[in-house]
């Protein structure tokens, strides 16, 4: 009897653990886990996303339409800098243009007058103007610098965050400089002027448009007028280049090196009233010179072992196949060389070969000593 009631106990006491067990709460994360069933509109979620990051890959491959221009920027100051030599008569109407030109809605100016060492009474009518007028300024040489100097100094002295360059003659219009203003804001970094329809000598014309396309050519700089004076400029542009001799005919050439953003308008070109023109035909041969100077300085001054090694393979390789040709003519045909001026021309060509590859040599020595980061031209940083 005693047995059957512990029994009976013993029965009781597993069936209150059993039910305990059964009502036992479940943990949240238990509770909410199905991994045999999703929730409704996940697996249309996870492939939208996924989608998406395809997509994303493929814009990433086939940037077409990215923009290739910096951010906007308006400016709160712009710098007319005009330099200019011997330009009395033109120089009171041009100051009465370009105020004209910044009426309501356009940012604050000033204008920078530079005298290249004028012979005439250019600066007695420029230090006229600037007495009536705290928004002009002017700097003058005791003599003839040239307009790379001349501009130079502008640019360093320029107080605006853009920078308008434009001759004194009157045949750049300021018409224009909303223009060019306006494509700054766009995103560009140096805006230049093309003078589609020229009113100059058809020497001058003709001459320019050669010169022109060679310099496009070789610099691989897709504008029309590299020399036209009127031109747009970011403040930063104007002082990370360096303009001295006739540079300044490859203005465009020496920003584009430094990796900034360069693009052209058509802006209007009008006859010369006053005075004579500056050009002659020594400035075109000069410009040439300039051309190799530039591409020199823009592309191999900081590795100078890229040309003169390149330039020393081909000599030395040529030299040494007319002489090895000479060699074999000798060895198997038994042809003397005593009367073979092609022998000289193959040792001479093995010897510059060397030479160049000397120089090349010697300009890596030079610019490994003298690197500095401060070369460098950074937009931007954190």
């Amino acid at each position: 009897m005693e047995k059957e009631n512990n029994n009976s106990a013993f029965q009781k006491i597993d069936e209150e653990i059993k039910s305990l067990s059964e009502n036992k709460p479940q943990n949240p994360a238990e509770k909410n886990a199905e991994p045999d069933k999703k929730r409704p509109g996940t697996e249309a979620k996870q492939s939208g996303q996924n989608r998406n990051r395809r997509n994303y890959y493929q814009r990433r491959k086939n940037p077409a339409g990215r923009s290739l221009v910096s951010s906007k920027k308006n400016f709160s100051k712009v710098t007319i800098l005009v330099p200019l030599l011997n330009e009395e008569e033109s120089l009171r109407p041009l100051y009465n243009e370009i105020k004209k030109v910044f009426t309501q809605g356009m940012p604050a100016f000033e204008i920078l007058f530079v005298d290249d060492g004028s012979t005439d009474k250019s600066l007695s009518v420029i230090k006229e103007i600037a007495r009536n007028d705290n928004r002009v300024r002017y700097i003058s040489f005791r003599k003839n610098y040239g307009k790379s100097a001349a501009l130079q100094v502008g640019f360093k002295s320029a107080a605006g965050d853009a920078i308008i360059t434009m001759d004194a003659d009157l045949q750049d219009d300021p018409v224009e400089i909303p223009n060019l203003i306006k494509k700054l804001e766009e995103g560009f970094d140096l805006v230049s002027g093309w003078k589609k329809k020229r009113f100059d000598p058809i020497i001058k014309r003709q001459s320019s448009k050669f010169f022109n396309y060679v310099t496009r050519v070789m610099s691989g700089i897709k504008i029309h007028d590299f020399n036209c004076g009127l031109k747009a400029y970011r403040k930063e542009v104007v002082e990370d280049i360096k303009v001295y001799g006739e540079l300044h005919r490859y203005i465009p050439v020496l920003a584009d090196w430094e990796g900034y953003k360069i693009t052209e308008i058509v802006v209007h070109h009008h006859p010369r009233r006053y005075g004579k023109t500056k050009f002659g035909i020594s400035r075109f041969f000069k410009g040439f010179v300039d051309l190799i100077t530039v591409l020199f300085t823009t592309r191999y001054i900081k590795r100078p072992m890229h040309l003169f090694g390149f330039l020393g393979a081909i000599s030395f390789i040529t030299g040494f196949a007319i002489d090895g040709l000479l060699a074999y003519l000798w060895w198997v045909h038994n042809m003397p060389l005593s009367n073979r001026p092609l022998l000289f021309l193959g040792m001479l060509l093995m010897i510059v070969g060397i030479q160049f590859f000397s120089v090349g040599l010697l300009g890596e020595a030079f610019v490994h000593n003298f690197q500095s980061d401060e070369e460098y031209s950074i937009k931007d940083k954190k």
